[in-house]
This record gives C-alpha cells, sequence and structure tokens, in this order.
C-alpha cells in the first residue's frame, strides 16, 4: 500500500519506518529540509532502541522516502497520516493549528480518494473539523477522515508498532474502516484485536487511557508518601496490590512524577474537555496537583538534609530523561531538580547516558556541569540524586562510588537500589515511601 505520513517526530518516524518494514510503501513529509537530509542519510534525529536499524533497512530496500513537498508526498498515497504536533496553550488545550493548517492545504492538492488519519493526539471532535475544512474545496466521495490514536512508549516504540496489544481505528465508513483492517492486518497476526468504533468515542479513548495511567502514578506517589509517615515500606505494598488481577502490576512504581510528551498534556487536556463540557473532573484535576508537589519531593529532602542551606554544595544527577531508553526531556522531573537546586545556590553535576544533548540545549550548556560518565558525576560531590532508572545505574560500583563522593550520601527519586544494600554498604539514603537508612 502507498502511505504518506505527515510530520517526522517522534510518532510519525516510528509509524513510518514500522509501515514501511511490512512491506508497504512509505513517504514521510516535513517541512524542517535538515531534518528531512539527515533522515536520507538513515540518521534518525530521536533516540529510539531499534529505530535506527529498521530505518537504514527500509530505505535501502526502496520502501521509505523522505521529502519536503506535501504534493509530492500525498501523490499516490491511499492513506495520509497527520502525525503533527499538538503542544498545549495558555490554557492546556491542545493547539490544532497544524492539523488544521495541513487539513487546509490537503484541500486543494487531493484528486482521487483518500483516507485521512488523525494520528496525533487531538481533542474530542477533531476528525470532524478536519473533514469541515477539507469539505469545503473537496467532494465528500474524494476523502474519508479516521481517529487512529497511537499508543506507543517510548523507549519500546517499535515493538509497540509492530506488536501492538490492540489497534483503535474510529471511523462511521464503510470503505474506510475495510481498508484499515487490511493495512493493520499484518500487526495483529497474533489475535490482538482491531477496535472500530465511532471517530469521537476513538478520539476519547488516547486521553482516557493515559489519564488513567497517569492516575495510577499519582497514586502510588501519595501512597508512598503516606507510607514514609506511617512506618511503612511501599515496595511491600506495591507488591501486595499488584498481585490483585483486578488490579495488575504495571505503573504501580513511586517515584519522583511522570513526565515526557504525553501524560502531562493528555491529563490536562481531558481536565479542559471536561470544563468545555461543563463537568468537573475532580479526579483529574488532583493527578494533575499531586504530579506536581511529586516533582518538588526530592529536592526538599535534599534540603532538608542539608538544613536547608545548599551554599556552597554540589549535587550529582543521574538520568535526566523523564524515563530510561529515551532522549525526551519534555516535563522531565530532573529539570524540575536542577531549577530548584540551582535556585538554592548549589552547584549541579548531570549525566544522562542519551539525555544531556537535549539538556544542554534547553538550559543552557554552562548552567550545570555535564559529567563524561556517572562516576564522573559523583566525583567530589556532597551528596547524589537518582532521578531517572537507568540500568547501568542499577549495579554501579559501589567502593568507587564510596572513594569519589565527599559523604556517602543518596537521595533516589527511583527506588534503584535496596534498602538492605544500602545499609550494608554504609550510604545515608533515602528513598521514595520507604524507610530512611541513616547508619
Amino acid at each position: 500500500m502507498n502511505i504518506a505520513i505527515v510530520g517526522t517526530g517522534y510518532v510519525g518516524l516510528v509509524s513510518g519506518t514500522c509501515f514501511a518494514e511490512t512491506g508497504n510503501n512509505v513517504i514521510c513529509i516535513d517541512i524542517d529540509p535538515k531534518k528531512i537530509e539527515t533522515l536520507q542519510r538513515g540518521e534518525t534525529p530521536i533516540y529510539e532502541p531499534g529505530l535506527e536499524a529498521l530505518l537504514k533497512r527500509n530505505i535501502k530496500e526502496g520502501r521509505l522516502h523522505f521529502t519536503t513537498q506535501l504534493a509530492e508526498g500525498i501523490k499516490d498515497a491511499q492513506f495520509i497520516f497527520l502525525a503533527l504536533p499538538t503542544p498545549p496553550g495558555a490554557d492546556g488545550a491542545a493547539d490544532l493549528k497544524y492539523v488544521l493548517g495541513v487539513a487546509e492545504d490537503l484541500s486543494t492538492l487531493i484528486t482521487d480518494y483518500k483516507i485521512i488519519i488523525n494520528k496525533s493526539t487531538v481533542p474530542v471532535g477533531t476528525a470532524e473539523k478536519v473533514a469541515a475544512i477539507l469539505t469545503k474545496k473537496l467532494d465528500r466521495s474524494l476523502f474519508d477522515v479516521v481517529s487512529n490514536p497511537e499508543f506507543l512508549r517510548e523507549g519500546v516504540a517499535v515493538d509497540d508498532f509492530l506488536k501492538p496489544d490492540r489497534v483503535v481505528v474510529g471511523t462511521s465508513s464503510a470503505r474506510a474502516k475495510k481498508l484499515m483492517e487490511e493495512l493493520y492486518q499484518p500487526f495483529v497476526r497474533q489475535g490482538n484485536p482491531i477496535y472500530f468504533m465511532d471517530e469521537r468515542s476513538s478520539e476519547m479513548t488516547k486521553y482516557a487511557a493515559n489519564s488513567y495511567l497517569a492516575m495510577r502514578i499519582s497514586f502510588m506517589n501519595e501512597m508512598a508518601n503516606l507510607c514514609e509517615a506511617a512506618g511503612a515500606n511501599i515496595d511491600h505494598v506495591r507488591i501486595g496490590m499488584g498481585s490483585d488481577s483486578r488490579i495488575g502490576k504495571r505503573f504501580l512504581f513511586p517515584g519522583v512524577g511522570y513526565g515526557g510528551s504525553c501524560f502531562p498534556k493528555d491529563v490536562q487536556a481531558l481536565a479542559l474537555t471536561a470544563k468545555q463540557h461543563n463537568y468537573d473532573f475532580k479526579l483529574v484535576e488532583t493527578v494533575m496537583q499531586v504530579n506536581d508537589q511529586q516533582k518538588s519531593i526530592l529536592g526538599a529532602k535534599i534540603k532538608s538534609y542539608f538544613n536547608n542551606n545548599l551554599s556552597g554544595k554540589t549535587i550529582a544527577v543521574w538520568g535526566l530523561a523523564f524515563k530510561p531508553q529515551t532522549d525526551d526531556i519534555r516535563e522531565a522531573p530532573a529539570l524540575s531538580l536542577i531549577q530548584e537546586l540551582l535556585a538554592a545556590g548549589a552547584t549541579v553535576k548531570a549525566f544522562d547516558p542519551e539525555a544531556m544533548t537535549n539538556v544542554k540545549n534547553s538550559l543552557g550548556e554552562h548552567s550545570i556541569y555535564f559529567a563524561q560518565n556517572a562516576y564522573d558525576a559523583i566525583e567530589q560531590a556532597d551528596a547524589l540524586a537518582i532521578v531517572t532508572e537507568w540500568s547501568e545505574f542499577r549495579n554501579p560500583n559501589f567502593n568507587k562510588m564510596k572513594s569519589l563522593l565527599k559523604t556517602k550520601t543518596i537521595f533516589d527519586g527511583r527506588n534503584v537500589f535496596s534498602l538492605e544494600k544500602m545499609k550494608e554498604e554504609g550510604f545515608y539514603y533515602e528513598s521514595i515511601g520507604r524507610a530512611t537508612i541513616t547508619n
């Protein structure tokens, strides 16, 4: 099949590459010529495990192409996926200017039947808005607009796309339904479902799923804080909860709050949707409040330990990305912590396996010290703060750590180490929802 992907951001690039991997002819379109040149060389502008190998292979096989020209890209395509940014505006609403702008452009270019697919996360009713724009200049028989939300987890996005738990398609068109089912059939050969529903329900499903997962995270963070106050251990509570088949084990790990490009934006957008429909969605509002508070919890622990005087102190930070296996720092808790530490007069030495370039661009190259490796970051530091649970942080050389740190002090925002190990190694150790090891 011939597929056009408009937008080569995270969702667009993963989608286009994976569609090409199953034998389709894919053209990815972006207005940024430098980005297109980079992609044509087989280089990915984002870090996502497994993506670059697929990118190079499908370019070599002639199934994956890139262009800056919308007309060229969609000319032979039967499917046009809109994978465009929908950043939150000042009021929290998803900004649809890119999606609706491309719809305007398409209305002057389409000459034969095409399916326009909203792959971006968009508010309820967006499919209708896109259809209304296209109808101004096109006969209704020339297109169908479909909602097809993505459910990709950064760090495992390639696997998520190639082997999805489910595919959600919102359409009221029998013709579009048949073609979408044919397109996705290679991805669900193991029996996972394709759910067809109306467009509005499909759009709402994406917000509902992300907001529910964010709620689980915020609930566990609240439970962790209560466990600390009550003398319980959140690790034990989590295991006891997760073994209940009605609850399950996933998204029950406490920490310093969620971040990334999806959860913060989508929870905010769902809250605004509720307001627009005169519904007071108290639970979603509370999820956001809890997350904002949780991002400051590690900073509060560090300040308290140093008697609210960080002047002249050096704090090492392990982990800058919002989660492991990505270089994405959007809404990353580490950035909130670093800003808090700098404002309190501390010096910050930071290390992340993938995200340091993005942080340099965000905070400035000279605002903090960017370490060569994890051990370089802790040399002569007064304490270590762990904010992202990269695998390489889980089994460090503790003897080397003790020789490099000024004091054996760790603040662990992801509960990477066991309490028993920290007691055995002689560290002062504070984590989330567990007892403090004072030694």
